[in-house]
Parts: C-alpha cells; structure tokens; sequence
C-alpha cells in the first residue's frame, strides 16, 4: 500500500548527499508517482539528516564538549555562522513567496549546468594546496550555498556546500564534505520542525502521517548507507562520476521533454 512512500525514501536517502539533487529526483519521481506535500519532502530530507547525524554523533559531542579547545570552539563557531546564515537569508526567500517549481525543465537545466561546474570547480581546487582547515569566507559561502540551492531545485545542496569550500580555501575533499554536512544537519531539522509545526497549526492541511514516517525511517536507513559509501568513495575517488551522472540524466530529461515524453 505504501510501496511508493518506501520509493521515495529511498530515493532521498540515496541522493541528498550525492551532489546529484535530492529535490530533483523526487520532483522527478512524483512526476509520475503522485506529487507530495512541501511538509513530506522536507521531512523526509530529515531522515537523512538524521543519518548523518548517526554517523557524526561523536564528532558532534567533540565539538560541544571541547569548547576549552581553540580549533573545536572556531569550528563550532564558523558552523553556526553558516547555519544563523541560511536561515536569515531562507527567512527572506520566504517572505519573498518563493515556491519550488513543479515542472521538470528547470531542474533538467540544472542538473547539466550543475555537472559542467563541478568540473570545472574540482579542476580548480586541485590546483591549490591541500587543505583542511575551514575559513571564514568559506563558512559564509556555504552558508549562501544551501540557499541557492534551495531555490534551484537540481542544485544539490551537498554540491554547492562541497564545492563552494572547496574553491573557497578548504580543498581537502574530505574535509570540506564534513563541514558541508555537519552545517546540514541544524538547517534541515530546522526546517523540518518549522514545517511541522505550521502543518499541526493548519486545520486545512491533511498530511498522511503514516506514509511520511514510512519515508522517513527508509530515507534514514538508505542515507546512512549511501552517506558511510560516499565518505570512503571521496578518499581515493574525484567527484567527476557524479558530475557525469548530472550531465548525462539532465541531458536525457531534455531530451524526453523534448519528445513530449515528460
């Protein structure tokens, strides 16, 4: 009865760390599986989040426990300037009356616009020194980065996070894909507890709540998964397949747009 909420859960575990776009794929999906509340999809992408959290738990415990320590307390600092970031600049895409689009065609563009860049940005962060520390331009820019890619579904958040502290200063893959994802992890719940909260203030709104937690529990299972395979990928691994990936789906969406297929 709910195979197509287990779908969607997988379908966001898999690809909201991928930098392949979490937002694309279930707009793409609920395309032709029945569209979803703003309330599912956020939520969902708190399973995720959840897992992440799961796998980062004692760096996070580290990081709070150990505020004597100079590098722990400038890197919860920066964290949470990244964090108070997005949300002042979501709070003002909200007052804007942003909505995400509901047609497949913006994120087909993006996806492919989205690969080219990688490319070109994994090139260029190749060529400075290696390094893990976080600076300060790059906390602001992935900051800005989350909500860039909130408005332009097929972005990828984890693309745009990685990527922008990876030009930015911190070229260590691996280092930089920590800092993009721990920032995730208070953004998303945020998030999700600010949907949830004006759905139960909503009389109008009728949420299938047993669907979205079905989601919910997969997309956590599936991400930890998907989340454990990308960290040992990027050790010895570029980003260049995933960016492959985005070029090659987005140029076959357009293509079936292109035929009247979607």
């Amino acid at each position: 009865m709910y195979w197509s909420d287990v779908l969607l859960g997988v379908i966001e575990g898999i690809t909201e760390f991928l930098p392949i776009s979490s937002t694309g794929h279930l707009l793409l999906a609920q395309h032709w599986i029945g569209a979803r509340s703003d309330t599912y999809n956020i939520v969902i992408q708190a399973g995720a989040i959840l897992a992440v959290t799961l796998i980062y738990w004692k760096r996070i415990v580290g990081l709070f426990t150990g505020w004597d320590d100079s590098v722990s307390r400038d890197y919860l600092i920066k964290l949470t300037a990244a964090f108070v970031i997005t949300a002042v600049l979501g709070l003002v895409v909200k007052a804007l009356g942003f909505e995400l689009p509901s047609t497949i065609g913006p994120v087909a563009w993006a996806l492919v616009i989205g690969g080219v860049w990688m490319i070109v940005a994994e090139w260029f962060a190749e060529k400075q020194d290696d390094r893990s520390a976080i600076l300060w331009r790059v906390a602001i820019a992935v900051g800005v980065a989350q909500i860039v890619a909130g408005v332009f579904p097929g972005t990828s958040r984890s693309g745009a996070t990685i990527f922008a502290a990876m030009l930015l200063g911190t070229s260590n893959r691996g280092a930089a894909t920590e800092f993009a994802f721990l920032v995730g992890i208070p953004t998303m719940f945020a998030a999700s507890g600010y949907e949830i909260v004006k759905q139960l203030g909503s009389s109008a709104a009728h949420e299938d709540w047993t669907a979205l937690g079905i989601a919910f529990v997969v997309s956590t299972v599936t991400a930890f998964i998907s989340v454990k395979w990308l960290l040992g990928f990027i050790r010895t691994h570029r980003f260049t397949v995933f960016a492959v990936y985005r070029i090659l789906f987005g140029g076959l969406l357009l293509g079936l747009m292109a035929l009247g297929v979607l």
